[in-house]
């Protein structure tokens, strides 16, 4: 699916959160990578409706964000740092139901795509558990379930990994690449997550410096900071 930015401006009280970025995107993994409060976490709210733009237009697939918010809410599934800001029911399976709700199954349909939801993503076992009582990495499982349940052409992570250690961080990471079906734009500090990526965009200071290998942005990218 084409991701893309037209000039697009973002200001919240006099800040200029991104300036006049364009951009032209379709490849399956994106990376989005950038120092703290460089714009990227606000590049990928404009994907599915987080965020406005107060000037300029974004386009994703054939949805102009803007004019038609439900639609890229629909098609643009989103992952938060902190999966504690996603999970809503109690239990696990009931938590991955409720993203179904707006679809109006049948009890039976609902369940049976919910436990397909969660056996994907290796958490089947945990249907029944509290869902605020699990690990970290679990909790990001359970969100990613939640999202993929109703089948977005997108999904996007923002620091998905930012508060897992080196085991839940790879698990999280098998389940996003692995993903068949979805595009996804991951925004991180993780560079070696990035570097799995088909395409790097670095964000600095509001702006869009440059988008191309993910190895060659890396490598320009930790130059600047030593």
């Amino acid at each position: 699916m084409r991701i893309s930015l037209d000039s697009v401006s973002v200001e919240w009280d006099g800040n200029v959160a991104l300036n006049r970025v364009s951009l032209d995107l379709d490849q399956k993994n994106i990376a989005v990578i950038g120092a703290n409060g460089s714009g990227k976490s606000t590049f990928a709210r404009l994907l599915n409706g987080l965020v406005k733009p107060t000037s300029g237009r974004v386009l994703v697939g054939d949805t102009d964000v803007q004019a038609d918010p439900k639609t890229a809410q629909r098609q643009a599934g989103f992952i938060f740092s902190n999966p504690d800001l996603q999970i809503i029911m109690p239990t696990v399976i009931e938590d991955v139901e409720f993203s179904l709700k707006p679809r109006k199954l049948g009890t039976t349909e609902t369940s049976a795509l919910a436990r397909a939801a969660l056996e994907r993503f290796g958490i089947g076992g945990l249907a029944d558990r509290r869902a605020h009582e699990l690990s970290s990495g679990q909790k990001q499982l359970l969100a990613l379930a939640a999202v993929s349940v109703t089948d977005p052409k997108l999904i996007i992570a923002d620091e998905p990994t930012a508060l897992l250690d080196l085991r839940n961080t790879q698990q999280v990471a098998e389940a996003l690449f692995g993903l068949q079906e979805q595009q996804v734009v991951l925004v991180t500090h993780d560079l070696s997550l990035a570097a799995r990526c088909d395409i790097a965009v670095r964000f600095e200071a509001g702006q869009l410096i440059e988008i191309g290998e993910p190895a060659e942005v890396i490598a320009r990218y930790r130059r600047d900071y030593e």
